[in-house]
């Protein structure tokens, strides 16, 4: 049981880190394009800002399930990778199909796995949310001038 809350722990960090790493990426890229997105035409880059950090939140997301496939897949906890991918996969959604499921000896990991897919899914509502918050602040303050 240790075993796998220390794999699961380990793996979730990582997760948390690389998507925390994504997360100041897009905002070092905001604030450098700040100038430009606030002149108009706003909706046009509003746009683009949606764009972007879709295309980030999907990074996180792939890289955060590619970890714990693979982790999985090496651990030999699945026969394949393909049934290690498709068991991440359901498991961060919270799908929970049921159809390949966790050795008895890993269950616990797959409960991390879908925590960690929370979390995730949650920063990734942050991001979004954030990036448009703080392109449109700064739309609004460029218009008051």
């Amino acid at each position: 049981m240790l075993q796998q809350i220390a794999f699961g722990s380990l793996l979730m960090v990582a997760s948390v880190v690389m998507s925390g790493m994504t997360f100041w990426a897009l905002e070092l890229v905001l604030a450098r394009a700040t100038p430009w997105l606030v002149q108009p035409p706003h909706r046009l880059k509003l746009f683009m800002v949606v764009i972007a950090t879709s295309l980030a939140v999907m990074a996180m997301v792939t890289v955060s399930v590619w970890l714990w496939a693979v982790v999985l897949h090496l651990m030999g906890i699945f026969k394949g990778f393909e049934q290690a991918m498709y068991f991440t996969l359901v498991t961060f959604t919270t799908l929970g199909y049921g159809d390949v499921l966790m050795p008895d000896q890993w269950r616990i990991m797959g409960g991390l796995a879908a925590v960690n897919g929370l979390v995730v899914f949650g920063l990734t509502t942050a991001l979004m949310v954030e990036a448009l918050r703080h392109v449109r602040i700064r739309q609004i303050e460029f218009l008051k001038e």
